[in-house]
């Protein structure tokens, strides 16, 4: 372990938090990620202090503006020699107003922007380094909350509600996750996605009005095993409920779907770093 360099997104409260602190123990170097730079600096002085022999540095980036994600890749690549993992796992949740649509900077709804478009634009603008450093693994943190998404409506600029919107962009990050494991197949960059845990006691439930039933450190587990389980060096284009293997929602299996998703979030990426 002591040679991996590993990314999490969203590491400054919850989930990421925990696997920071989780991940600092083991060695090595945590590149954390946040958007707020107290934060992160707090975040990073805690982890750093857990754990004194690991290297612990950060990457500020609001991840609902493309071009901050796009900036953040560049500077990890110019900045780190190696990358042996990357967690998404920062999310945009159902949100405190359930009712009132927010956009990024772009003006994609905030949901598919937040937990698609910028874990995916991300992943793609470290593939050098991470096919530098294989054997690497991303891991996508989803949700077993999924719902088809309706290509008419695809920002839900029509009957918007927050937990919807949630339920497809996590969706649309399966779909995506697939499509990169094929992509990939045979780089030694593997591609998997999980729900880590049901209602974990984190801001983001809370703020939805939901009550947190268990710890964070019930979806760290799983979340680290897929990073770093040898038996699933090879294990790739998998969604994970918890531990187990299963299967998504029925739409990410279809390969028009998917074809017709990855379009769309390439235009979009394409064109907004094109523009930004």
């Amino acid at each position: 372990m002591t040679r991996r360099t590993t990314l999490i997104t969203g590491a400054t409260q919850g989930m990421g938090r925990g696997l920071a602190l989780d991940l600092a123990a083991r060695g090595g170097t945590v590149l954390l990620h946040g958007r707020d730079r107290r934060r992160l600096d707090k975040v990073a002085a805690e982890v750093q202090a857990a754990a004194p022999e690991t290297t612990v540095r950060t990457y500020l980036a609001d991840l609902a503006d493309l071009d901050e994600v796009h900036a953040m890749a560049d500077r990890i690549r110019a900045a780190e020699p190696r990358l042996d993992g990357v967690i998404n796992n920062a999310v945009a949740g159902g949100g405190a107003e359930p009712l009132r649509r927010e956009v990024s900077r772009q003006g994609h709804e905030l949901r598919f922007a937040v937990n698609h478009l910028a874990p995916y634009a991300l992943t793609r603008a470290l593939l050098p380094l991470l096919t530098a450093s294989a054997p690497a693994r991303v891991v996508n943190v989803a949700s077993i909350g999924q719902e088809a998404i309706d290509f008419d409506n695809v920002m839900l600029e029509r009957d918007y509600e927050g937990l919807r919107a949630y339920c497809r962009s996590k969706l649309a990050l399966i779909m995506a996750t697939f499509h990169l494991a094929d992509e990939l197949a045979g780089t030694g960059v593997t591609v998997n996605t999980l729900h880590p845990a049901h209602l974990m006691d984190t801001d983001g439930v809370r703020a939805y009005g939901l009550t947190p039933v268990i710890g964070i450190e019930e979806g760290v587990r799983p979340t680290v095993r897929l990073l770093l389980d040898p038996d699933l060096a090879t294990t790739t284009g998998r969604y994970f409920d918890r531990f187990t293997d299963t299967r998504a929602h029925a739409q990410a299996y279809d390969t028009g779907a998917r074809e017709r998703l990855m379009k769309l979030t390439h235009t979009l990426i394409d064109r907004d770093v094109q523009t930004g």
